[in-house]
């Protein structure tokens, strides 16, 4: 290939790589035309979409407050209602309780008549009088007070008292009257306090009597007990003791006196060893009754001990019968072979 021919292929070569481009760029210019109308059209839709999506919140948004509002005005309701019910309860249950109250009050009130003027009554004849059916009625009296609540007890104490202790009419007295009247108050205070006193003491020596009667109970059951042939302190306790059997296997009742069963196990390898200690001791004492005596020898031509007027006795017998030495110290050494053995035994 010639030069020339080599540059027009060169100049032609550039030519077309210039009609491409501008060819491409036209192409890509209608792309993107193209692509900014697609863009309007999906940012435009996007914006009713987001207008109708905005509407139905603020729609919802109202329907939410609307029920809000219901809703707050049905508690409203419902806690008036309850409100008014329960003071209608409340009420109820006072006008319940002031009527008993007013009647619990006339019965205390007639109660209290009724022991003035037995009491009143009593101070006439001079002596205390109970028949039969009010001793009856005092003991249901003291059940039914026993069966009363702590707060039962205080309202009928404040009923009592206000029954008892009248309200003061100090209007329209002048001084001399009220100085009586503060001398009869202060007698009347002195007087309860006496009685306060009275009984308090005659609490005391009720409780000690008491005590003394409980003591005198226990050392009563057990005596009792011993008699029956149980442990003491048996029949002191707040339940009543078990019956005893004579043993697991054999079904009746242990008749045996608590001394018996106390001694039962008392002893065992003691006893045993006392009773052969005590044989052994009665074999060498009837051994050492019935050993030969021995006479002391003579001291100077005469017998040690001897009295006087006594008879001379004669030479052959003068210890002759004395046992020799050597037996003796056998016998010692017998007896203290036999005391390791025991001494063995023992430790076994």
């Amino acid at each position: 290939m010639s030069d020339d021919e080599y540059y027009e292929e060169e100049t032609r070569s550039n030519t077309s790589k210039k009609g491409d481009e501008a060819f491409a760029k036209a192409k890509a210019g209608i792309k993107k035309s193209e692509l900014d109308e697609q863009l309007k059209e999906y940012i435009n839709e996007w914006r009713k979409q987001r207008v109708k999506e905005e509407e139905e919140l603020k729609r919802l948004k109202e329907k939410q407050a609307k029920r809000k509002e219901i809703r707050a005005e049905q508690e409203k309701k419902l806690a008036q209602q309850k409100k008014e019910e329960e003071e209608k309860i409340r009420k109820e249950e006072a006008e319940k309780k002031a009527k008993e109250a007013e009647e619990k009050k006339k019965r205390m009130e007639e109660a209290e008549s009724k022991r003035q003027a037995m009491l009143e009554a009593q101070k006439e004849s001079g002596g205390k009088k109970q028949s039969t059916a009010g001793g009856a009625g005092g003991v249901t009296d003291a059940r039914k007070e026993m069966s009363k609540t702590k707060e039962q007890l205080n309202e009928e104490m404040k009923m009592a008292l206000s029954i008892k202790i009248k309200p003061l009419e100090l209007e329209g007295l002048d001084s001399d009257e009220l100085k009586k009247k503060a001398e009869e108050l202060f007698n009347m205070i002195v007087q309860l306090e006496t009685d306060k006193y009275d009984y308090e003491q005659r609490k005391v020596t009720q409780d000690y009597e008491l005590k003394e009667l409980k003591e005198r109970q226990k050392v009563q059951l057990r005596q009792k007990a011993l008699k029956k042939g149980l442990d003491p302190e048996a029949l002191t306790g707040k339940h009543p003791p078990k019956i005893r059997m004579y043993s697991k296997y054999e079904r009746r009742t242990d008749t045996r006196t608590y001394e018996d069963r106390k001694k039962l196990y008392e002893g065992g390898w003691e006893v045993i060893r006392a009773e052969a200690l005590e044989a052994m001791w009665k074999e060498k004492y009837d051994e050492w009754t019935k050993r030969p005596k021995a006479r002391l020898p003579k001291w100077f031509g005469e017998r040690p001990g001897k009295k006087a007027g006594d008879p001379e006795t004669p030479e052959d017998e003068e210890g002759g019968e004395a046992p020799p030495p050597m037996e003796e110290e056998e016998e010692e050494e017998e007896e203290e072979e036999e005391e390791e053995e025991e001494e063995e035994e023992e430790e076994e």
